[in-house]
């Protein structure tokens, strides 16, 4: 049985629009690979793009060793970041109401900031050396549109990777002279240690996620452009967060960036 692609791209867009979730995509006859998921998660983005939302950069998730093993894959996975899911900090300091979500989860990552395109198929990690502008700390905000979280692979790729919304720090143009294998991140939610990792914990290296991902592009007649923000993939556990939090990030020799979460 063929999966009705736009219309779980409707489900999906009914849940975003009224942070009412619906039940896990893979219950529907169908839905029974990855192809079809991602076409859902284009479908939807889609539908953003009519509505005058503008395509910002990427993410990658599913980057551990351990989250893989979750989902029983041995890739990671991706999402796209939208105009309207950029959470602006002003001096490293954004500002969201914790009710523009449905069950939200804060994530340190590093994101990339390219200066040129990225073409797979063949891209190494000296390509996205070259083409990246410049890293920061940034804070992801994963959010699921499937009820309790009850999610398999189809439904967090069809659900644009889990993707809630994002906000980056001072971006950092001299970021060769860091290890960023060996750069500790760090989350604190109301200054209480919450989580931590290291670049590492992204696949070996962050860079490695940003070549995947543009070789996996490739597959689909896709590419990452000049000015694209890419958040490579979390270092840490992910930690649920509520209203009255702040959530900040440090990743060592970066500029920290953190999230206010009111009511």
């Amino acid at each position: 049985m063929e999966v009705a692609i736009d219309v779980l791209a409707g489900r999906l867009a009914e849940a975003w629009e009224t942070r009412r979730p619906i039940e896990p995509l893979h219950e529907n006859p169908g839905l029974a690979d990855v192809e079809a998921a991602y076409r859902i998660q284009q479908a939807w983005v889609a539908r953003r793009l009519e509505q005058g939302d503008a395509v910002v950069g990427r993410k990658i998730g599913l980057t551990s060793r351990a989250m893989q093993e979750q989902f029983g894959v041995n890739e990671p996975d991706y999402g796209t970041l939208l105009e309207s899911l950029h959470l602006p900090a002003p001096s490293g300091v954004a500002s969201v109401p914790v009710g523009r979500f449905i069950q939200p989860r804060a994530e340190g990552e590093i994101a990339f900031l390219l200066k040129e395109p990225l073409s797979g198929p063949g891209v190494s990690v000296a390509d996205v050396f070259r083409a990246t502008a410049a890293v920061a700390a940034a804070i992801e905000i994963v959010d699921s549109r499937i009820r309790d979280w009850r999610i398999r692979l189809v439904d967090t790729v069809a659900d644009n990777a889990s993707c809630g919304a994002f906000a980056v720090g001072p971006w950092c143009s001299r970021w060769r002279e860091l290890d960023l294998a060996l750069a500790g991140m760090t989350l604190y939610v109301n200054g209480r240690l919450a989580s931590s990792g290291t670049g590492a914990a992204a696949l070996g290296h962050p860079a490695t996620c940003v070549a995947w991902l543009a070789n996996k592009l490739a597959s689909l007649g896709q590419r990452l452009e000049a000015g694209d923000v890419v958040l490579s993939g979390s270092l840490g556990p992910a930690v649920p967060v509520a209203a009255g939090q702040l959530v900040r990030v440090e990743v060592g020799g970066l500029a920290p960036v953190a999230v206010q979460f009111t009511a």
